[in-house]
């Protein structure tokens, strides 16, 4: 279920009012802890945190024209979702974070490559969340991008 907002304030007023409060909690936390550098966005149908073109010029593999995408939430049909491409680079760092989560005891993980889902809005880890954006600088999610996802230039 993809948004057509084009901001940050259109996306979170067109969320379901039982899902704002704890969206809203949610991006906070997330945005606070993203280190200098991330710049928020809505792409993709969500609002997202990426490498702005002005640090990586590049931009996405799949769409130069789109900034580099770190970290996303969103609101989808039965549950809050929150992207984490960094998750799906970092062995360590799915570690962590599969270790972390476990501890919060909010339930079984439900979790793809990079999309962690929350179907229970009362049991989102928002101080986790929050953490698990802390944990990737920039420069370092520059770096890990291009070692596992860019295409390679013959």
């Amino acid at each position: 279920m993809q948004s057509k907002a084009t901001t940050v304030a259109a996306y979170m007023a067109e969320l379901p009012q039982e899902r704002k409060k704890c969206f809203s909690e949610l991006w906070n936390s997330i945005k606070k802890n993203l280190p200098k550098g991330f710049e928020e966005n809505v792409s993709y149908g969500m609002i997202g945190f990426c490498v702005p073109h002005s640090i990586y010029p590049n931009g996405y593999k799949c769409n130069p024209k789109q900034p580099l995408p770190f970290m996303g939430i969103a609101s989808q049909k039965n549950f809050i979702a929150v992207y984490s491409m960094a998750i799906y680079a970092d062995p360590k760092l799915l570690k962590w974070f599969t270790d972390a989560f476990a501890k919060c005891n909010v339930g079984k993980l439900d979790m793809g490559k990079s999309c962690i889902r929350f179907k229970n809005l009362e049991k989102i880890p928002i101080k986790l969340m929050g953490e698990l954006a802390s944990k990737i600088t920039v420069q370092k999610w520059i770096e890990m991008y291009e070692k596992n996802f860019k295409k390679k230039s013959m």
